[in-house]
């Protein structure tokens, strides 16, 4: 494979099969997301809520990119701009990872930090305070930009298609905006009918079935609350 950038490679992640965690009556694979440059599935969503901001002209030459972001979004912002020439300003609690800092840091990226207890709806106030003080800005809004969904019915949900052509019996993934889990299910259940379809998020912050957000130890998990265009018809473990 040859890639004019290394935003060529993100997508097209394998699929692996668990061999130990489970009997041999069992055949669990994960995909391994991990294997986009940026380290995230977000690298998906990061590029392509860009290029669709810069095909309808929301985002031009030399602007300004500001997300309120808890970690791997950012990350992938980061790659993104630095490929692509863009200023990017990350607003984030101040209780995120110093290591998911440094590396967005690593990509030219700046930060401003809000108040931990403020949580993510302090981080995205601030967003939008400084995007109305910065002419030439633009906020992705990675829970309601449908470009979040688009791409995994684009790209994640295919390739897991062409994986298992004889279909899976159930898909189960972790939820943070809720794009992931939305675009496959749509892709999936059309194809498999009998699919099963579970959302795992943190007991102590049980959003998607009906809880009320609270502080948790798992970074980028458990959305700030359930988004029209990001909601899955799933269950929830």
């Amino acid at each position: 494979m040859k890639a004019n950038t290394v935003l060529d490679t993100i997508g097209s992640t394998p699929h692996i099969r668990m061999q130990r965690l489970f009997g041999a009556g069992h055949e669990v694979w994960i995909k391994s997301e991990r294997s986009n440059p940026g380290g995230s599935i977000k690298d998906r969503i990061a590029l392509s809520m860009v290029e669709a901001a810069e095909r309808d002209g929301r985002l031009r030459s030399g602007g300004t990119i500001i997300e309120p972001t808890s970690g791997n979004t950012g990350v992938g912002l980061a790659m993104v701009a630095a490929v692509k020439g863009y200023r990017l300003v990350l607003v984030m609690p101040d209780s995120m990872s110093v290591e998911r800092r440094r590396l967005m840091l690593a990509y030219g990226a700046s930060f401003v930090l809000t108040p931990r207890e403020q949580g993510m709806k302090g981080a995205i106030a601030k967003a939008q305070e400084l995007i109305a003080a910065t002419p030439g800005s633009w906020m992705p809004q990675q829970f309601d930009n449908p470009a979040n969904i688009d791409v995994h019915v684009r790209t994640t949900a295919q390739e897991i298609l062409a994986d298992f052509p004889q279909g899976l019996d159930a898909l189960i993934t972790g939820v943070g905006t809720g794009g992931h889990i939305t675009g496959c299910a749509q892709v999936l259940k059309a194809q498999w009918p009998q699919l099963k379809v579970f959302a795992v998020e943190p007991s102590a912050s049980p959003v998607i079935s009906g809880g009320k957000p609270s502080p948790h130890p798992i970074q980028a998990s458990a959305p700030a609350s359930c988004r029209p265009t990001c909601t899955p018809r799933c269950s929830t473990a």
